[in-house]
C-alpha cells in the first residue's frame, strides 16, 4: 500500500507525553528513508474537545467523550487503513487505552505492528507484543527496523 512513489506510510500510535515521535522523525530523516509519518491528534485537550467543539456541547461527560471519540475515529481509522506499518508506543506514566485499541484495530486490518515500550511493561503487554512483528525499546530501534524493512 505504499504511495505511488514508493514512500511508506508509518502510523505512530500511543503516548503523547514524550518526544518519541520526534526522535523517530529525526531518525527517518537522517537515514533518508522514504517514509511519511502519520499520527492521531497529539494535543490532548484538542483531541478531548473536538466532538463538543464541532458537534455541540453535552451535559453528560459520557456523551461528550462519545462525540469526541467518534470524530477522532474518523481520523485514526482512516490513517490506520492507509498505513503500511503501525508503531504503537506504550509509556509507563499513563495507561494508553487508545493505543491498545489502535493496535488491535491494526491487527484486525492485517497491518504489520511494531510495539515500543520499556522492558518493565513486557508482561502487561504480552498479548499486544504477540500480535506485533517486532517489539522495540527505543525509537532508534524502530528506525533501524524501518530501514531494514524498506531496504535502504
Amino acid at each position: 500500500m505504499t504511495n505511488g512513489d514508493g514512500t511508506w506510510n508509518v502510523y505512530l500510535s500511543g503516548e503523547i507525553h514524550s518526544d518519541w515521535r520526534e526522535r523517530i522523525a529525526d531518525g527517518v530523516r537522517a537515514a533518508g528513508l522514504p517514509v511519511t509519518l502519520l499520527a492521531p491528534v497529539t494535543d490532548h485537550s484538542a483531541s478531548d474537545d473536538v466532538g463538543a467543539n464541532i458537534l455541540g456541547e453535552e451535559d453528560e461527560q459520557f456523551w461528550r467523550d462519545h462525540k469526541g471519540a467518534g470524530v477522532n475515529a474518523v481520523r485514526t481509522q482512516t490513517l490506520l487503513r492507509k498505513a503500511d506499518v503501525v508503531v504503537v508506543r506504550f509509556g509507563d506514566k499513563y495507561k494508553q487505552w487508545n493505543a491498545a485499541f489502535e493496535a488491535g484495530y491494526a491487527a484486525a486490518l492485517g497491518k504489520p505492528i511494531i510495539t515500543l515500550h520499556e522492558d518493565e511493561l513486557t508482561h502487561a503487554l504480552k498479548e499486544v507484543d504477540r500480535a506485533a512483528m517486532a517489539t522495540a525499546e527505543s525509537p532508534d530501534q524502530v528506525v533501524e527496523i524501518l530501514r531494514y524493512a524498506i531496504g535502504s
